[in-house]
């Protein structure tokens, strides 16, 4: 009996992780604004860019923050409250990849959605506030000086298990499961964003605040 605990706790943490992480509320919020489906214009993207695309800053906002928070819930929870059921560091590895997947491939929503950067910083936050803000910090400042979104994600995406690993050497115990996690939230990332690798090689990628409809980066 205590074997199968051991396993049905895990177990049922990435599950509820992945059905919290798969609620999209680029939809969920253009609904209750009564703004259109963001999956029917500009990029067709479910994520807080396409949702600016509407003119609501509010509505764009609003989903980049719940975005964020749904994947920093899950993760923050088996931190906090994991060791009294059992739950250690690689549940913690589950929960946050499940939580980003959920997102990229939501259940309620045909699996059609987000690229993942909002949730995937809420993750990071989750699993180390410092590590998130370090994701975070990069993020703004390539998006400062380069005007790309996209660019910015990419940036964060391939630095985020560097940081990750350095900090070993600051503050926290490097588990080799949630490396793990990291690497495989990182490589999803940047290959959910190919149509702007390629349209930032031929100069063709969108930038912030630019009028023009195109791939996006959330």
């Amino acid at each position: 009996m205590n074997i199968s605990l051991e396993l049905l706790h895990p177990l049922l943490a990435a599950i509820s992780a992945y059905l919290i992480g798969s609620v999209s509320f680029a939809v969920v919020v253009s609904r209750l604004m009564g703004l259109s489906d963001p999956r029917s214009y500009g990029s067709h993207n479910p994520g807080a860019t396409n949702v600016l695309r509407s003119g609501n800053k509010l509505a764009a906002l609003l989903t980049l923050l719940l975005d964020g928070i749904k994947g920093w819930l899950p993760v923050y929870a088996v931190v906090q409250f994991g060791a009294a059921y059992g739950l250690g560091q690689g549940t913690q590895a589950m929960v946050a990849l499940a939580a980003f997947v959920g997102h990229v491939w939501p259940v309620f929503f045909r699996f059609h959605g987000g690229k993942g950067v909002a949730t995937a910083a809420g993750v990071l936050f989750g699993i180390e506030p410092l590590l998130g803000l370090a994701t975070l910090a990069t993020w703004l400042i390539v998006a400062f000086f380069s005007r790309y979104s996209s660019l910015a994600a990419l940036a964060s995406a391939l630095f985020a298990p560097a940081y990750y690993l350095l900090g070993h050497r600051i503050a926290w115990y490097v588990d080799d499961a949630v490396m793990l996690s990291a690497i495989v939230m990182s490589a999803i990332l940047v290959w959910r964003h190919q149509a702007n690798i390629a349209k930032l090689i031929r100069g063709e990628e969108s930038r912030i605040g630019g009028k023009k409809l195109g791939s996006d980066s959330n």
